[in-house]
């Protein structure tokens, strides 16, 4: 019988993780280095990869690579899959992390419902999901042979719940239909996936609450009111999650959205 740590072993085995110099990513990454796998770092061109590579080499002596890729830019998508076809290194794991999460200077975006436009709903639909269904297609062909072959989809609280606007009053914050929109058919992709591509690769996805960035202090204590383990998420909250969405220790687990959540969805 294998123990806990054979079946948390990465060793011998190679991961992608997009959006990988974000708050996120970088803990990602941290997390399945510490497992022992090798890491290929994707994220957009001109992305501080320097520093996340030598963190990553001096802390877990692991191999990586970097590839800068616009993710909302097609040509870039398809530069991405032909490096990685090119390398012949295979892939074991594919962490689709990255997300269009816009900002308050985006034209249409962090604006009232009515004034939400077309360009910004489709530009976060580009990366939320057109974006991750034609890298994780593309890469099917390479991870259908490989030792405990997994696809992460990080999605989201809002792919599954509706906002409550009583949390933003006060606040210049915002929930655009777009995110939630484009997180919920992640959710849904995940599912669909699981039964695709099964038996020979594993898909699931994380779904988190909301993660304590510096938000106005009003939202915050509104969000954790609503959160029975009355507090919002830190980055490294995930780590676990993650650790075993990639390893073996799911290694029956496939369908399936983990909630990190902190029981927001209970109530």
């Amino acid at each position: 019988m294998a123990n806990l740590k054979d079946l948390g072993d990465l060793r011998g085995r190679r991961a992608l993780v997009t959006g990988a110099t974000g708050h996120l990513g970088r803990v990602f990454c941290d997390t399945l280095a510490e497992l022992g796998a090798d890491l290929i770092l994707v994220d957009m061109p001109g992305s501080d990869f320097d520093s996340l590579k030598a963190f990553l080499l001096k802390k877990w002596k692991i191999q990586v690579e970097i590839i800068p890729c616009d993710l909302e830019a097609q040509e870039q998508r398809g530069a991405l899959l032909t490096a990685i076809r090119n390398s012949e290194k295979g892939l074991n794991v594919l962490v689709n992390n990255a997300a269009f999460v816009g900002n308050s200077s985006l034209a249409g975006w962090n604006v009232p419902f009515e004034d939400q436009t077309v360009s910004s709903w489709s530009r976060a639909l580009e990366v939320n999901l057109t974006a991750i269904f034609e890298i994780t297609q593309g890469l099917i062909p390479i991870m259908q042979d490989a030792d405990g072959a997994s696809i992460i989809n990080i999605a989201s609280i809002y792919g599954v719940y509706a906002p409550d606007w009583r949390m933003y009053e006060g606040t210049n914050m915002n929930n655009p239909a777009a995110y939630a929109v484009s997180k919920g058919g992640l959710i849904q992709f995940t599912r669909w996936l699981s039964t695709t591509v099964s038996p020979s690769i594993r898909v699931n996805a994380i779904s988190p609450g909301g993660i304590h960035r510096s938000q106005p202090e009003s939202f915050v204590n509104k969000y954790t009111s609503k959160v029975p383990l009355r507090r919002m998420a830190a980055e490294e909250d995930f780590k676990g999650a993650l650790a075993y969405l990639s390893s073996d220790l799911s290694a029956y687990v496939t369908g399936q959205i983990l909630q990190v959540d902190g029981g927001w969805g209970t109530w």
